[in-house]
């Protein structure tokens, strides 16, 4: 019947199957809301967003967007953590190396959970590229 795309609507875009899909689809959806960054992607290539041209552009966002993006950081470390938690009390702690574990997420920069910085875009858009 006639339906078709409305003017801001927001299209579903279908689950990508990482573990980490809800943090990206956050992150994309915070980037996008400020106009300055969302220009840049839409006139990126695809090489200039594997290389990390793109993520030096965070540093021109606008402060209520870089704190929203801490945020969700922050959450997502939490997530993780909690993750490595319940695997590490499912083996018993077996002598089980902690930094180790935290390696296997390649997907944000775990060593400053805190911020949001140009190397988690960076990261985020590298394990993207390597998982799909």
């Amino acid at each position: 019947k006639g339906e078709g795309h409305v003017e801001g609507e927001k299209v579903e875009n279908p689950d990508t199957g990482l573990y980490y899909d809800e943090y990206l689809r956050q992150v994309i959806d915070v980037l996008e809301t400020d106009k300055h960054f969302r220009e840049k992607l839409q006139t990126a290539d695809i090489e200039e967003i594997k290389s990390g041209k793109l993520s030096r552009e965070l540093d021109l966002v606008s402060h209520h967007v870089r704190t929203r993006l801490d945020e969700l950081k922050r959450q997502e470390v939490a997530r993780l953590r909690m993750l490595i938690k319940a695997k590490m009390d499912s083996l018993q702690d077996t002598g089980i190396d902690h930094q180790a574990l935290l390696k296997q997420f390649e997907h944000l920069n775990h060593q400053n959970p805190d911020t949001f910085e140009p190397k988690d875009l960076d990261m985020l858009i590298k394990a993207v590229s390597a998982d799909i």
